[in-house]
């Protein structure tokens, strides 16, 4: 059966896909469609009544782009850990680190694709 999430979950991830910052939306247009390799993305994807930014599930990764906001966040850490333990790899970026050096970036998440 399909996964279906609550609608709260479905409509706040719509928003946030409207409200996307720079950085997520720089990222975006690099894996939207298959860009990156071929590896298939959704964007603001309500799962386990977490919003995740990107997520590859083929791969089991998780790409999530933080703000200052998130700086040694203890939810982040609990999210994290939650979704380790289902069997996913969670990648961390700054929002700057986006903006400034997509490409590191892109390379850092098919290096992690790499070791799936």
């Amino acid at each position: 059966m399909r996964y279906q999430p609550p609608d709260i979950h479905r409509s706040r991830a719509r928003t946030m896909r409207k409200d996307a910052t720079k950085a997520e939306n720089l990222l975006w247009q690099a894996l939207r469609r298959d860009r990156l390799e071929g590896l298939t993305f959704r964007r603001q994807y309500p799962l386990d009544g977490y919003i995740l930014d990107f997520v590859c599930f083929s791969l089991k990764l998780i790409v999530e782009v933080d703000g200052g906001q998130h700086a040694q966040s203890a939810s982040d850490a609990r999210r994290d850990a939650h979704f380790r333990r289902s069997g996913f790899t969670v990648l961390r970026f700054w929002n700057d680190d986006v903006v400034r050096n997509l490409d590191g970036v892109c390379m850092e998440i098919l290096a992690a694709a790499g070791k799936r």
